[in-house]
């Protein structure tokens, strides 16, 4: 089954159970009692600076999530922050797909650069991007502070 047999949406409030259960069947941690608990989520989709989106499949008479990624832009660079396809639906070009489409949005919207966030372990991820043309940086390290641990 090929790309095309898929449909990119913008990502809506009313997707959140679906969306948890493709992070969770996918390998993605997710925070539901803080950042990424339904308010949040809700919050976030409604912002200018997000550009959430997923692919979905019909079938039966009805669609199904099958991937998903998270994009947020300050000005200056778009951020993919999570990018996650189900395991039956990988390398069919989903994610291939949904970053592309990102980073048409992000054009649109004028930061010159696109950067892909990718926890050190995910060996898989780090392919992906790198086949995509990203360019990995050795010299950059990511520090936080956060409101709680739930966070």
């Amino acid at each position: 089954m090929s790309a095309r047999r898929y449909r990119i949406q913008r990502l809506r409030p009313s997707d959140y159970d679906e969306l948890l259960s493709v992070w969770k069947r996918a390998g993605l941690p997710a925070r539901p009692r803080g950042r990424d608990s339904r308010p949040e989520m809700a919050r976030q989709v409604g912002l200018g600076t997000s550009i959430y989106l997923k692919a979905v499949l019909r079938e039966d008479g009805r669609e199904r999530m099958v991937a998903v990624v998270l994009g947020t832009h300050d000005g200056r660079k778009g951020w993919i922050n999570r990018l996650a396809v189900l395991p039956g639906h990988r390398r069919r070009g989903l994610g291939t797909l949904l970053v592309r489409e990102l980073e048409r949005r992000f054009r649109r919207l004028g930061p010159d650069i696109v950067c892909g966030l990718v926890e050190t372990y995910n060996q898989e991820s780090m392919a992906f991007f790198a086949k995509m043309g990203y360019v990995r940086h050795e010299d950059i390290i990511y520090y936080s502070k956060r409101r709680s641990e739930r966070t």
